[in-house]
């Protein structure tokens, strides 16, 4: 099994390497296509195979447990490889009209689809790596990768946006950089292990009883404020609004939907060893407190919005944010509704992304107040902009709400009433800003546009590609909302018994108690 698992991982990282190499040596714009969808298809199905292999064996490793893939790794790993494809799909559509239209190039779009392959092998990289060094630098890598994908315009605000990213990011993963050197100081210093084998999480949580709490407390501060920055909690996510708006819209959906995720993975994989050292109320308070930060602030950003992707990329405020809460009300029911909505807002995320480029591109705008009758010109757009819109606010039967409802159930529980009260208003708050403009678009009467009026414009979708993807999304926004696939479910149990590592008995006992359905079951 040690054979086989090396070599898949190995097959698994080296297949968006072939697909950019591809793209690089061919230099064709339809070959490029065809070379990063069979990239694609290739890491979903392979990803897959890991992730089955992880439910049946707990965990796999490899070289030396320099990769190291548990359950909690698979399930960040999997929305990589799911809505990465998705996202490649819809590339073909999307960037083909941006080329049709002359917004970009030759050189554009094969830069377009080299970083796109890049973008996919950094981000598998971070829950495939047990060093934890080496997962700060896939994390920064993805930066590096990102910026290219998000400047792919070179206009002036992209460029601006990109530069911004950089900077921040970089200066927010310098202090996940000192925080990451100083757990490894406290566990080669607490333990007689090696030094090679210090810097592993497995070696890390398996001696966390031992660590320096004085250490572990400065060194969960510095990474939760350096992955924290690239999470986009608040207040250190001043970057993401202007990025997450300026790239294009598949980049968009990639970073919002699972570049995010990866960094949560980084500061929970901390968590978890520092609440082996500490308990988990220091650690678990400080998340609550930049959970309800960052909900706040996305509320009152989000309602006074005008631009439909900055308007989005504060919903990824939001929802990081209720991430991050979930795990510090922790508990059985926080923690799962936590791990749930990691992939519901992964699942959602990208349709409304999908959708919103769809619709920027037939208006040739962002501005919403610009955009108007999408339901008339665009009707299946317009209703699965409608129905993603609906699941990103929280409403049933869509499936954040499901997980929404788990985690403020698990506040209540924990007493943290004042943080859930807080919460619940700000969604209240949320609701009726997203709302207002979605309603408005979908349902408006289209404004004249110049000379053109709007029963001139074009009505019709804008393909094929453009439209399936946005219906394999939104068939699981609904299918979510009422139940949770098996293999899943046991995925998630497993996640929980990884956070019984920091956490003690009580939550592995919750875990093989649902085991037969679930929660939701």
């Amino acid at each position: 099994m040690a054979i086989e698992s090396s070599a898949l991982i190995l097959s698994l990282l080296l297949t968006p390497v072939a697909g950019a190499l591809a793209v690089t040596f061919l230099r064709k714009k339809k070959a490029a296509e065809i070379a990063t969808v069979a990239s694609a298809t290739l890491i979903l199905v392979q990803a897959v195979v890991l992730v089955a292999a992880v439910i049946s064996e707990k965990k796999i490793t490899a070289f030396d447990e320099l990769f190291y893939l548990d359950a909690f790794g698979a399930l960040v790993m999997l929305p990589v490889a799911g809505v990465g494809f998705i996202s490649t799909l819809y590339s073909v559509n999307y960037m083909g009209k941006q080329y049709e239209d002359g917004l970009i190039d030759d050189k554009h779009i094969i830069r377009y689809y080299q970083g796109f392959n890049v973008f996919l092998l950094t981000m598998l990289f971070v829950p495939l790596s047990n060093n934890m060094g080496a997962m700060w630098v896939a994390i920064e890598a993805t930066t590096l990768v990102s910026v290219l994908l998000i400047m792919l315009y070179t206009r002036e605000s992209a460029i601006e946006a990109a530069w911004k990213y950089l900077i921040i990011a970089t200066v927010g993963l310098s202090f996940a950089l000192f925080g990451t050197v100083f757990f490894y100081y406290a566990n080669v210093n607490a333990t007689s292990a090696g030094q090679d084998s210090a810097m592993n999480w497995t070696d890390m949580v398996a001696n966390s009883k031992l660590l320096d709490p004085n250490v572990v407390k400065i060194a969960f501060v510095f990474v939760l404020i350096g992955f924290g920055t690239k999470a986009g909690l608040a207040p250190m996510h001043t970057w993401l609004p202007d990025a997450h708006s300026e790239a294009p819209t598949p980049v968009s959906a990639l970073l919002s939907g699972v570049l995010l995720n990866c960094s949560i993975y980084g500061i929970l994989r901390f968590h978890i060893i520092t609440s082996g050292t500490l308990g988990p109320e220091f650690s678990s308070q400080l998340l609550v407190i930049l959970g309800v930060v960052s909900v706040g602030i996305a509320a009152a950003s989000m309602y006074f919005q005008k631009d439909m992707k900055r308007m989005l990329a504060y919903s990824s405020v939001e929802h990081m944010g209720i991430v991050a809460l979930a795990m510090g009300f922790g508990g059985f029911v926080g923690i799962y509704g936590a791990l749930l909505h990691i992939i519901n807002h992964a699942v959602a995320k990208p349709l409304m992304f999908f959708a919103s480029g769809t619709i920027s591109h037939r208006y040739g705008t962002k501005a919403m107040s610009e955009i108007r009758g999408v339901i008339k010109v665009m009707p299946v757009t317009g209703a699965l902009f409608l129905v993603g819109g609906l699941a990103i606010v929280g409403m049933p039967p869509f499936n954040i709400f499901a997980s929404e409802f788990l985690i403020l159930s698990a506040g209540f529980g924990a007493g943290q009433f004042l943080a859930s009260a807080l919460v619940i208003a700000f969604l209240v708050v949320i609701f009726a800003g997203f709302m207002k403009h979605t309603i408005r678009m979908v349902f408006g009467t289209p404004k004249e546009r110049g000379k053109r009026m709007p029963e001139d414009m074009a009505k019709g979708e804008t393909g094929k590609l453009a439209v399936i993807p946005m219906l394999i999304l939104a068939a699981f926004v609904v299918v979510l909302g009422f139940y949770i696939p098996e293999p899943l479910q046991a995925l998630v149990n497993d996640v929980m018994l990884v956070f019984n590592q920091g956490q003690g008995g009580e939550i592995a006992a919750a875990a093989n108690d649902s085991s037969s359905g679930g929660v939701l079951g």
